[in-house]
């Protein structure tokens, strides 16, 4: 059974009622240094539909929705303007596949690390923020 990592109420507006967004197992790739990017992996739930798009963290420059895919028989990443998160549908973000990029990293990301990243999602007219805390992970390629 996966752990569950963390369970975040959105933060709403002036009190207004609204479905949370469950976060399981949220995790960063580890960095070498002198590398400017990571990725941030996680399976989101949202009981009503949003969308997930994009982030902040005190540990990069920016925080970005990318999709990796095949293209005649290439692996491409490419920056998204968001992605959906159905009604009650888990949606996971894992290599090789979508996930958040955080870009231009003020430091080296090592395993055992606990990163900080702020979710940006907009679920009916709203933007609203999830708050992970994401250990760091040895790991293979980037991707």
């Amino acid at each position: 059974m996966r752990r569950l990592s963390l369970l975040i109420a959105l933060a709403l507006s002036a009190g207004a009622a609204q479905a949370q967004t469950v976060a399981t197992d949220p995790w960063v790739r580890a960095t070498v240094p002198g590398q400017q990017a990571t990725g941030l992996f996680v399976e989101l739930k949202s009981p009503t539909a949003a969308r997930l798009v994009g982030g902040t963290s005190p540990v990069a420059a920016s925080v970005e929705v990318h999709e990796m895919r095949m293209d005649g028989g290439v692996m491409r990443m490419r920056a998204l303007s968001g992605l959906d998160l159905p009604a009650g549908q888990a949606v996971s973000l894992r290599p090789g596949s979508y996930h958040i990029m955080l870009m231009g990293l003020r430091s080296a990301v090592k395993a055992g690390d606990t990163v900080p990243v702020t979710l940006t999602i907009e679920r009916a007219g709203k933007t609203e923020t999830l708050q992970l805390q994401a250990p760091a992970r040895a790991g293979q390629a980037m991707h």
